[in-house]
């Protein structure tokens, strides 16, 4: 008998076990139930969704600062630049406490590769009645989505487009979560109106912000 007809064949036995032990999650019989059919197993439910291009999330501020969340990132295993620690410690950094924000995440391929300009892009949100979010709503972005997520929304980037903040160079800039092999980054790219991005980027709008 040709040993590829059982399905199991290419499952470990250490994945088989972790397989049944998931099941037993929910009660001792649940890998029994789940063969009777009366289990069902379903990917959990996405904290975004996607329309026409477009990405909505909510975020909510807690009174976090910038330095503060320096901290916060790097205690939970975030990593961030050194660009982006010296927008965090700048005085134009501003947080705020219980306000929401729906976000809106313009996605790259909304533009050709010759219209992707902060400027262009800055242009299509007003058109869309999009404002400008606070720069800490990069931080609790960074915070809420894993590196797979941002990969199932089909970005590398997500760049809040705030108000530039400058450096202690005086170069101006946008925080982003950005997600890489080497671990998941808050960082920085560059604020210029005519700087051109890539496919795999979305620009982060706030739709509406309400205060608690």
């Amino acid at each position: 008998m040709n040993e590829k007809m059982f399905a199991s064949w290419d499952y470990t036995a250490g994945q088989l076990k972790a397989i049944v032990k998931k099941l037993k999650e929910h009660g001792e019989d649940g890998p029994e139930r789940f063969l009777r059919g009366e289990l069902t197993v379903s990917a959990p439910a996405r904290s975004w969704r996607e329309q026409d291009g477009i990405i909505y999330f909510t975020v909510t501020s807690d009174g976090t600062t910038g330095p503060q969340w320096i901290e916060r990132l790097e205690k939970k295993g975030f990593r961030i630049g050194v660009y982006a620690k010296s927008v965090l410690r700048s005085e134009d950094f501003k947080s705020t406490n219980g306000v929401t924000t729906e976000v809106g995440v313009l996605g790259g391929e909304l533009f050709t590769d010759n219209e992707r300009s902060t400027k262009n892009i800055r242009l299509k949100a007003v058109k869309s009645k999009m404002i400008l979010p606070e720069a800490e709503v990069a931080c609790l972005i960074r915070e809420k989505f894993s590196d797979k997520e941002i990969e199932a929304m089909g970005l590398w980037w997500i760049v809040v487009m705030h108000k530039p903040i400058k450096d202690s160079d005086g170069d101006p800039y946008l925080l982003g979560a950005y997600r890489c092999a080497d671990g998941r980054w808050l960082d920085v790219y560059d604020a210029y109106p005519d700087f051109r991005w890539s496919l795999g980027d979305g620009f982060a709008f706030a739709v509406s912000q309400v205060s608690s």
